[in-house]
């Protein structure tokens, strides 16, 4: 396959590099295009000087003319951010190691259906159990009439009879617009209320009407994530590795990390799944080798193609679709129940939410159980009712008739593995190795598709539930120093860049290009006399701005007067390890410059984070005086208990008086447990160990009297034993004189 990744970068020893010969291939196929579409003058500038007969060519067009707004184009600068040196001593030398960090990094898998939290043991990952003993997390969240807040299976076992105030599959939300066809298709299966935020993001809505952004359902779901790894580590946790789909756009990676930094954590990076998976595969692996990883999650499917050589991980290609998972198989498959039962009873239950959820909830099991039965039952007693009486559902899946039901959501898959092996320039013959990660995977139609797909049959080498969160975790080392073979190199996976004359989409930098990387393109005005322009930012595929995500704008002012084409606007896309752009835009002749971290014209204000940190420290008070509240009451309850057991038990040794003042403690506590939600667990305690002292002393009492009853009867006993005694010693000399 020739010469890329780490042995490319072992021949540039002492050099700073972060390009291979796939980058260079498809920077060369930008260079030219750019250079036939230039209609000005253009300067090429390469800064760091690849073996290219493009280097240090300077190229002279035609004049002026205007082709682009709000400003015309007319330099193109491709500067490349380093990303690791090499030392020909020492080997590769890893230069992405967070300055600062202290204590452990957790990598946590932040899931559509479920979450999953590890961290490294030495050179191993480990993957740590929940408060629940399980492994993984649902990844759900709801609140209580009396607004308690519940995370995880607590949350989840609830659902059936709190539906309006269980929010799950958020992350299907988060950095998406209201107004996105994904959120009016998913609003129709939810059973919660989906709501346009004052921003015109998608946010979520309890029944007593307050408003949850999905960055903040997902923070609750991180600080569960941390609480875990904190009590598992026995130490506060702050740095995290949290990862995302690898086809999640700028808006929804930086909501994401959004929620950790409301969570409270620290976000050194967030990475793609598929990634994260691959390091997961890889750690212990010594062999050169191409891998795809297809990742078919709970609510989002990527896919990418990643070459591994000696510790080097890079991705060469990725794709997917953020609107496709094991949701969609489930919704699915409630639509075909949800007929059936009308056909057989006559009865529409798409207007009971209770009946839904319990819907929900039987597709989900039988999903699971097809994967390795040929056939389930479905058995819903009591589904709903009418005026004859209650309604149950019996009904037998076969296995044959759910692929048939989700055989076009599986084939959706297939188009993006053609092209993310088309834009990795590699053909199925060339990989080695196909990983499946995310719980859909153990369907066998979906095993048996991607078999088709790549020529061979998928590798089962990592758990597809933990896979992630393990590789998020080896992550976590290298950012920490502790894992010092290690080095990652993933791509952006949509073209980025600005709206252009005619509502036209201009690329800066496209797809599957390394990152960290930094592109710069140099733009003039489009009418004379014009003293500021507005910069628009789209992430897409398609070639009118309008058709793809804008991701943000903002306007250079202050530029002074000239004719049209004159004033040199030079824009800087600039994305970082984390996938997310920063732009600038400098005016050249005054040195003016504007910059932003692209942030959606949605998204959270700094003081809307500022103020949910807030409410979930607020959150985290609760939960730490809920728990306190509940260790104090079992600690009563258990008190009250064995008092009145032991009160009965000794009754008879007990003065009576001091039974009923003990007794009237007994109520006071039992009175106090009764109203316990209004009363703190300070004072829960205090009562307890009130009454604990007392029944201690009376107990004593009890002991000491018993004490000297069995030491009197013990002397009797032993007197009346010696006058028998003295008695048959009488009769035995009187015997002995006969």
């Amino acid at each position: 396959m020739g010469k890329t990744g780490a042995s490319y970068w072992r021949e540039k020893s002492l050099e700073t590099v972060s390009i291979t010969r796939a980058n260079r291939k498809r920077w060369r196929s930008e260079q030219r295009s750019i250079l036939l579409i230039l209609n000005s003058t253009q300067v090429f500038q390469d800064t760091w000087k690849p073996r290219s007969k493009f280097s240090n060519t300077v190229h002279n067009l035609p004049p002026h003319q205007t082709m682009h707004s709000p400003f015309q184009h007319f330099e193109f600068r491709d500067n490349i951010s380093p990303s690791l040196s090499i030392n020909h001593h020492n080997g590769l030398q890893i230069r992405n190691k967070s300055e600062g960090v202290r204590g452990a990094v957790i990598g946590i898998d932040l899931g559509t259906t479920n979450s999953c939290v590890a961290v490294m043991e030495g050179k191993q990952a480990k993957v740590i159990e929940n408060a629940e003993g399980s492994r993984t997390t649902p990844s759900v969240v709801a609140f209580t009439r009396d607004g308690e807040r519940l995370v995880g299976m607590p949350a989840k076992r609830q659902a059936v009879t709190n539906s309006a105030n269980t929010f799950y599959a958020t992350k299907r939300l988060i950095g998406r617009k209201f107004s996105d066809a994904e959120v009016k298709k998913d609003m129709k299966t939810l059973s919660y209320k989906v709501v346009q935020a004052s921003n015109g993001d998608a946010w979520v809505q309890g029944s007593d009407g307050k408003m949850y952004s999905p960055s903040q359902i997902g923070a609750f779901i991180l600080m569960k994530m941390k609480e875990t790894a904190e009590s598992y580590l026995n130490t506060p946790v702050k740095n995290a590795v949290i990862t995302v789909p690898a086809y999640f756009n700028d808006s929804q990676r930086q909501a994401t990390k959004d929620a950790g930094q409301i969570a409270g954590l620290n976000v050194l990076r967030v990475i793609n799944e598929p990634t994260a998976a691959a390091l997961a595969y890889g750690m212990d692996k010594t062999d050169d080798r191409v891998i795809a990883v297809y990742d078919l999650g709970g609510g989002t499917f990527d896919i990418s193609i990643l070459e591994i050589q000696k510790g080097v991980f890079e991705v060469k290609s990725t794709n997917g679709d953020t609107f496709l998972g094991g949701e969609d198989f489930d919704n699915t498959l409630v639509n075909f129940l949800v007929t059936e039962f009308k056909k057989e009873q006559g009865i529409d239950v798409t207007k009971d939410p209770m009946a839904m959820q319990r819907l929900k909830e039987a597709a989900e099991k039988a999903k699971v159980e097809l994967s390795s039965s040929l056939q389930t039952d479905v058995n819903l007693p009591y589904l709903t009712m009418d005026s004859s009486g209650p309604k149950h559902m019996n009904l037998k899946l076969s296995r044959s008739k759910f692929e048939s039901l989700v055989g076009d959501l599986i084939k959706k898959t297939i188009s993006p593995c053609q092209k993310a092996l088309q834009d990795a320039e590699v053909s199925k013959s060339d990989i080695g190795e196909v990983l499946l990660v995310g719980g859909m995977t153990r369907m066998p139609k979906v095993q048996s598709t991607v078999q088709d797909i790549f020529g061979r049959q998928p590798s089962r080498a990592v758990n597809p539930d933990e896979a992630v969160a393990v590789g998020a975790a080896v992550q976590g080392g290298v950012l920490a120093g502790d894992v010092t073979d290690v080095l990652l190199l993933d791509v952006t996976p949509l073209s980025l860049g600005i709206e252009t004359l005619g509502g036209v989409f201009t690329r800066l930098i496209s797809r599957n290009t390394t990152i960290p990387t930094k592109k710069s393109q140099v733009f003039s005005t489009a009418a004379d006399g014009q003293t500021q322009v507005e910069i628009k930012v789209h992430q897409g595929e398609r070639e009118m701005a309008s058709d793809n995500k804008l991701l943000g704008q903002f306007t250079l002012v202050g530029i002074p007067p000239a004719p049209r084409g004159v004033p040199q606007i030079e824009v800087t896309f600039d994305i970082d390890a984390n996938g997310i752009v920063h732009v600038s835009a400098r005016d050249k002749g005054t040195g003016k410059e504007q910059q932003i971290v692209i942030q959606s014209s949605g998204g959270l204000s700094k003081d809307e984070i500022e103020n949910m940190v807030r409410n979930a420290e607020a959150y985290a008070v609760q939960d730490k005086v809920k728990k306190e509240r509940v260790e104090a009451v079992n600690q009563a309850e258990g008190i009250i208990h064995d008092t009145e057991s032991k009160m009965n038990e000794f009754k008879e040794q007990l003065p009576k008086e001091e039974c009923d003042k003990l007794a009237e403690q007994i109520a006071k506590v039992r009175e106090t447990v009764s109203k316990k939600d209004e009363i703190s667990p300070e004072e829960i305690r205090k009562q307890t160990t009130e009454l604990q002292q007392a029944s201690l002393k009376l107990f004593e009492m009890a002991y000491k009297k018993m004490a000297a009853e069995r030491e009197g009867t013990s002397g009797s006993s032993s007197s009346t034993e010696a006058e028998s005694q003295t008695t048959d010693e009488t009769e035995k000399k009187k015997e002995e004189k006969n």
